[in-house]
């Protein structure tokens, strides 16, 4: 493909994608919904993705500045007057979110915990908007105030609970949860976020306890910092720019963050050329696996192999689990880290998989071309029959990333951000 179609496919799958929080979004309170299901609660992180993609939405044409910052006053504001406090029926506490809301009255839903992450990626987003809507206005500068004032409310010391690390979350009920931020993961961006904090912030040592636990391994040549799943290596490279910028981790392996998720790309598709159990379709355009959906648990006799398929897992590579469920929203997320194998990916996903193709929203969450589907779906395997805000973000910001790097340019200004980078031990580069 040349460059213009290549450019033009992008925008396609942008434009499309972002329609999901122009319509999946209740507009008296900015919370956009976790699925496309019936009667289903918000996500907190994906209303934060939503905030960072209308500065998008705005560059692109695909949103006016006007109805972007209705939007975004409509967020900020309800999470800046929302009930805070230890009720089981308030929408936080301490500054923090609960995983999911109700839609409509914007409180807790499903008995969920206070999510410590899901609180960092609405924080995020909310400091996207506060960068990037920089006009001398009334309606901006408000943005650019209650965006400030959530992040300086969040109690990121409470959430350690008298420990090193940061505890996954709370609940009304019972308290904290057993599990704390250990080992590489997606708690790269709360780590970071929690250092930078003026009013409440993380000691320096949290961000070695959690690196101490760090796995480095090597994958078919590849030596790199290990995590299965591949969205572990792209939801905090959504927001921070980590080309040439090390912590003392990396500057004692000679490589950075960006390089590590690179890495991390190249191993997911020598995976699925490897193919070591033999799932339809693996090869160097079809791969992308990570903690998604899939068809449900069974296990069906396919070929005279008996196969096991599972529901929402956390799935990974090299080592598992793995039942043939990929994810194209995983594949775009890599894009800026791996151009040269993602692209043709995507050209796969979707001309040849047209997985595209009978959708409102670009691509759904997740599809598995071992598992038949069910009888007479227009693709002739299982396809995910959801949208997913969580999904849908990574795909209109990456994409974003790798066309112009706004995302990476704004997150640049943001003190807090270069705060936090440099309380983590982190140096070089633009930093």
């Amino acid at each position: 493909m040349s460059n213009l179609t290549i450019d033009a496919e992008l925008e396609k799958l942008q434009r499309e994608t972002f329609e999901y929080f122009l319509h999946e979004t209740n507009p008296s309170n900015g919370l956009v919904i976790d699925k496309t299901a019936a009667d289903w609660p918000a996500s907190i992180a994906a209303t934060g993705l939503a905030l960072a993609s209308y500065p998008v939405g705005v560059e692109r044409g695909f949103i006016s500045r006007a109805a972007a910052v209705e939007r975004t006053l409509a967020t900020l504001r309800f999470f800046w007057n929302s009930q805070q406090g230890p009720e089981p029926d308030a929408t936080g506490y301490k500054g923090f979110y609960y995983h999911f809301l109700d839609m409509q009255s914007g409180r807790r839903a499903w008995q969920c915990e206070l999510s410590t992450v899901d609180t960092a990626f609405l924080l995020a987003g909310a400091l996207t908007a506060g960068i990037y809507f920089d006009a001398n206005t009334a309606d901006e500068s408000e943005i650019r105030t209650l965006a400030d004032a959530l992040y300086r409310r969040t109690d990121w010391q409470w959430a350690q609970n008298q420990g090193t690390t940061v505890t996954h979350g709370w609940k009304p009920e019972s308290g904290f949860l057993n599990y704390r931020w250990e080992g590489y993961d997606e708690a790269m961006l709360l780590y970071i976020l929690g250092l930078g904090s003026p009013t409440h912030p993380l000691p320096e040592s949290s961000y070695m306890a959690w690196t101490s636990s760090y796995r480095w391994e090597q994958c078919y040549g590849y030596d790199y910092l290990y995590a299965g799943p591949l969205f572990t290596h792209q939801l905090s490279h959504t927001w921070i720019d980590f080309r040439s910028i090390q912590d003392a981790f990396m500057r004692l392996k000679g490589i950075d963050y960006f390089e590590n998720s690179r890495r991390a790309t190249y191993v997911q598709q020598r995976y699925a050329i490897e193919n070591p159990l033999k799932f339809a379709d693996y090869c160097g355009c079809c791969w992308g696996i990570t903690a998604s959906e899939g068809p449900g648990s069974c296990t069906i006799k396919l070929e005279g192999i008996e196969r096991t398929f599972y529901d929402y897992l956390g799935r990974g590579v090299p080592y598992g689990p793995d039942d043939g469920t990929l994810s194209p929203w995983a594949v775009v997320a890599s894009l800026p880290f791996a151009p040269e194998i993602v692209l043709s990916a995507l050209e796969h996903c979707i001309h040849q998989a047209k997985l595209t193709k009978f959708n409102r929203y670009g691509f759904k969450a997740a599809f598995n071309p071992t598992h038949p589907g069910e009888p007479g779906n227009p693709y002739g395997f299982w396809v995910s029959p959801w949208h997913f805000g969580l999904n849908q973000g990574p795909i209109v910001l990456m994409i974003e990333n790798y066309r112009s790097g706004l995302l990476w340019q704004l997150m640049r200004n943001c003190s807090y951000i270069k705060t936090g980078l440099k309380r983590a031990g982190f140096s070089g580069g633009w930093l």
